[in-house]
């Protein structure tokens, strides 16, 4: 472990990099009679995790592994879309249209997780005054490593994170401490309880993928899509005081990119004997002709207002004692305003949540977090709603970056509806946490969405917001899961023309192929054969036309 050289307290003056979390602390009980536990693992915010589930044996809780599990067994002949329904029907005499919404029931209580391949060169500038970072359309720099096929770091991509983050592993896998690149400037994070030290490194660069860029037997075989940031400073995890610190790209990455998440097209990926599932992930410059378009918009805020640009905090000789160099990352790389005061974030526009009569409506304090499986409201939400703490639907343990644990109530609530354009994103009978997440605007936020209820949506998360950038969004359609529907991007619900020319595209190609498009290998069912050839046309053929737009 780096020894604290002129300790820095980054509470003291600064916001935290992850978002703190106040937790309900009153006596919600794990060991309640006819109540069962299940151990699971899922991600919220920053480092902390759900590490097990309480709930009545009578009402056992959806999860996202049972729902596909029952779905895939379900014979289905015809594709099946989420039900539109008009959210407010107009009285005869007046001329205002309904607003329509795409409603999903009884989404699981956890959602996907968006796992990534990860790989560090040694790319930045050598100016000390030059603290920004950059955007990178391809890989720069040089690998840290002679093996860069397979010293690479998994993590997830994460909008909810305001750093960038590393585990003490994947920072040895990928080079980083051989390289002598973790500075002794500590950074404290505020975990569940209590605090956890990290470090931050000096500027690197940071490149990204889905993991389908990952060969069945562990090698990154292809580098040319990946995208990401140079010049950039990280927070690097130490194994005994941040143990549990994920290994994430947050927000001043993604401020700079579109990703794109296709949920019809699961990909798995075994690791040290551990399934990883993710939706097929593409990233793309922000004005790339290839983003795939969906009809529904979802309006983000890059929040607060007053950040405008992305750079880590330099040690500047005379203000402070800066033992890694003049000009060394104090801090690492966030998004921030001119005096380094606020840190940016992505929110949904307005949020209306509703049960029992009680309503919650119009707020504009809900994150949007790819990093979290599973959604938050507030206590002082939880509060409008008329929910009691004490007679929690179910309850969930909590571990933070420290390994510490506590106990959160969980709710199922009537509804909840994000507000979108032409039509509205509407759940009901939704799974909630109550607990408190600090806000980089001051207090606490209203809630988290998060991708519990993402994962029956085609979409693409599309950053922004920073001088000079046009707005952050989210455009999305219901998944359609049809057979040979493979384009354009995530497919459109309708095989035909579109299809065909994408496989004529990889006509003959094979896995190994540089171009390979593993959703064009479609035959023979339900095995493909890794190589786009008649087997695959008659696959094509047999569902020709099938589909239609919801």
């Amino acid at each position: 472990m780096l020894k604290n050289k002129g300790f820095f307290h980054f509470k003291t003056w600064f916001p935290p990099l992850l978002a703190a979390v106040a937790f309900w602390t009153s006596a919600v009980r794990a060991d309640r009679s006819g109540w069962q536990r299940r151990q699971v693992n899922w991600r919220i915010t920053g480092g902390t995790r759900i590490k097990a589930v309480n709930y009545p044996e009578d009402k056992p809780l959806t999860m996202l592994a049972e729902r596909d599990e029952l779905q895939s067994k379900r014979p289905r002949k015809e594709p099946r879309y989420p039900r539109t329904a008009p959210l407010l029907e107009p009285p005869t005499q007046q001329l205002i249209a309904p607003i329509i919404a795409i409603v999903f029931d009884s989404p699981p209580v956890d959602g996907f997780v968006p796992w990534i391949a990860i790989s560090v060169t040694d790319a930045r500038s050598y100016q000390w005054y030059d603290t920004t970072a950059y955007a990178e359309s391809s890989v720069t720099g040089n690998y840290l490593t002679a093996n860069p096929q397979s010293d690479y770091a998994i993590g997830i991509f994460d909008t909810g994170a305001s750093a960038s983050l590393i585990s003490d592993d994947d920072a040895f896998q990928t080079g980083i401490y051989d390289a002598g690149l973790v500075t002794s400037s500590p950074v404290i994070l505020q975990g569940v309880v209590g605090d956890a030290l990290a470090w931050a490194s000096q500027p690197l660069g940071i490149f990204i993928d889905g993991i389908d860029a990952i060969e069945p037997n562990g090698l990154l075989i292809d580098d040319s899509r990946m995208v990401g940031e140079t010049n950039v400073s990280i927070i690097v995890g130490d194994a005994i005081e941040s143990p549990n610190l994920p290994t994430a790209i947050g927000a001043p990455l993604a401020v700079y990119f579109s990703a794109a998440f296709c949920n019809n097209r699961q990909l798995t990926l075994t690791v040290d004997s551990n399934e990883l599932t993710a939706p097929y992930m593409r990233f793309y410059d922000q004005l790339d002709p290839r983003i795939p378009y969906y009809s529904n918009k979802i309006y983000l805020e890059l929040r607060p207002t007053q950040v405008s640009h992305v750079q880590y905090f330099p040690c500047i000789e005379g203000i402070f004692d800066c033992p890694d160099g003049d000009g060394s990352p104090l801090l690492p790389t966030i998004i921030v305003d001119g005096w380094w005061i606020y840190q940016g974030l992505f929110f949904v526009s307005s949020v209306d949540l509703t049960h029992a009569g009680k309503s919650a409506l119009d707020k504009d304090g809900f994150m949007f977090d790819t990093g979290a499986q599973v959604t938050v409201i507030a206590e002082a939400i939880a509060a409008r709603l008329k929910l009691n703490p004490d007679n929690p639907d179910f309850t969930v343990e909590i571990q933070g970056v420290t390994g510490d644990a506590i106990i959160a109530p969980g709710f199922y609530i009537d509804s909840l509806e994000i507000t979108a354009t032409p039509q509205w994103l509407s759940f009901t009978n939704v799974p909630v946490i109550m607990l408190d997440v600090k806000s980089p605007e001051g207090g606490y936020l209203d809630g988290i969405i998060g991708m519990n209820l993402f994962i029956d949506l085609n979409f693409v998360f599309k950053g922004g917001g920073l001088p000079g950038q046009t707005a952050p969004y989210i455009r999305f359609d219901p998944v359609c899961r049809i057979t040979a529907d493979i384009a354009p991007g995530c497919g459109d619900c309708t095989v035909d023309f579109l299809d065909l020319d994408e496989l004529a595209n990889h006509w003959l190609e094979t896995s190994p192929s540089p171009n390979w498009n593993p959703h064009a290998d479609l035959g023979p069912q339900p095995t493909p054969d890794e190589k786009v050839d008649f087997l695959d046309y008659a696959v094509l053929a047999e569902h020709w036309l099938e589909g239609n737009q919801p």
